[in-house]
């Protein structure tokens, strides 16, 4: 009998595909969305590195349909930095969180693992990981899910779910339903034994009965196979929900903190999580400064080492700047992403924003909002190469790349 000291253990990382990020644009008009730099890394940065407190991790897969060229720089950077195989595996097409895991269930079990991970690119949470895993042992069963308790009005936008008190057995589980079931939610991260790929199997196999039987629509036979194809398998839908009260699978609550990376405002509250996350478990990453040799630093900060910032600037809070960014005397800069190589000219000030790559902005002028993460006009975003100039006052918009504003505007977006 192998020891869980011996046993080998993977980690599969969804990261979706261009037809996936649309609500992530413009910011996803220029690089993958699992790519977006969050607390100073990429969004898929932050599972990858979870996964390795994993014990015994032998091999990372992320799975999704981007070309493989856009990964191909990334995979071998973090595969280097965090000395643990990273492997990008392309879908074909859309197969379905469990369908993508069941596509490539040779590769995954190449190791022989005893235990699968399964995350979400774009879910952000502190990722208890080893925790998981633990109590997955003890609990038995295919698989436990990670869950957090929520807010009833909110609830319905998730998979909602009933556990066992006692056993943390999943009881009942339903994808966004129209009425109140439950305040504890799905998560989007997972473990599981290998016996997840018969679970999926027997879906299939019964997608496949009922295409057979059922008669096809001359307007669905000129369909492309996508969703209807009898290897696209939800993980919530097809697996969870018959699964739940036959003892196959567990829940394991979280009391850290929990938000889904859907919009690019939403990406900021996340920075602004992560970045807290890092004063407890790597405050090395984050910058400090009192104004007299260094900017005046507030609260959470990532600061490139790259990035040159003048000393009579104010940063912070949850402030992130990235690579080769050029900040200017007197600039304030507040709840806010800074991209790679944009200019920040004095005296400007920028407040629950994004400011897109090669980005610039002038002189005394404000680039801000009001800083409701999940609304549209919530947070200001300004896609590549937007030039902002002298005193212009930008609040609440979203400009698209290379535009140039030389009048202020509000509420808008700007083609």
């Amino acid at each position: 009998m192998v020891s869980s000291m011996d046993e080998k253990v993977v980690a599969v990382i969804m990261v979706g595909g261009p037809t996936k990020g649309t609500r992530f644009r413009p910011l996803s008009l220029n690089i993958p969305k699992p790519l977006f730099p969050i607390a100073g890394q990429p969004m898929v940065h932050h599972p990858i590195s979870a996964c390795k407190r994993i014990p015994n991790l032998a091999q990372i897969y992320l799975v999704g349909f981007y070309e493989e060229r856009e990964f191909a720089l990334y995979v071998s950077a973090i595969s280097n930095e965090l000395k643990v195989p990273v492997r990008y595996l392309r879908e074909d097409k859309p197969h379905g969180s469990a369908g993508g895991l069941y596509h490539f269930r040779n590769l995954i079990m190449e190791d022989d693992p005893s235990h699968i991970f399964l995350l979400n690119c774009d879910v952000c949470c502190s990722f208890p990981l080893p925790e998981m895993l633990e109590a997955h042992r003890k609990y038995g069963g295919i698989g436990t899910l990670l869950v957090i308790k929520v807010s009833p009005e909110s609830a319905s936008q998730f998979g909602e779910l009933v556990a066992d008190p006692v056993t943390n057995e999943l009881l009942h589980y339903t994808e966004k339903p129209e009425t109140f079931v439950s305040d504890r939610i799905n998560c989007g991260v997972y473990v599981f034994t290998p016996d997840i790929f018969t679970a999926i199997r027997d879906v299939s196999s019964q997608t496949k009965d009922t295409a057979t039987l059922r008669r096809v629509s001359s307007v669905e036979a000129l369909q492309p196979a996508t969703r209807n194809s009898t290897d696209f398998v939800r993980l919530d839908q097809d697996i969870l929900s018959p699964l739940a009260g036959k003892k196959q699978l567990y829940t394991y609550e979280t009391m850290d903190f929990w938000e889904q990376i859907k919009s690019p405002g939403m990406s900021l509250r996340c920075s602004e999580l992560y970045l807290s996350q890092f004063r407890l478990t790597s405050p090395q990453v984050l910058a400090s400064g009192d104004g007299t040799k260094s900017a005046i630093v507030t609260g959470d900060v990532f600061i490139h080492p790259s990035a040159k910032v003048h000393p009579t600037a104010k940063i912070g809070p949850n402030v992130s700047i990235s690579a080769n960014a050029r900040v200017g005397p007197g600039v304030r800069l507040i709840s806010c992403i800074i991209l790679d190589d944009v200019e920040i000219m004095e005296n400007a000030v920028v407040t629950n924003a994004i400011v897109g790559w090669k980005s610039s902005i002038g002189r005394w002028s404000r680039v801000q909002a009001e800083g409701v993460y999940n609304s549209k006009l919530g947070v200001t975003i300004l896609g590549d190469s937007v030039a902002v100039e002298d005193e212009v006052v930008v609040t609440s918009s979203i400009v698209l790349p290379n535009k140039t504003l030389n009048v202020s505007v509000q509420d808008e977006i700007i083609l």
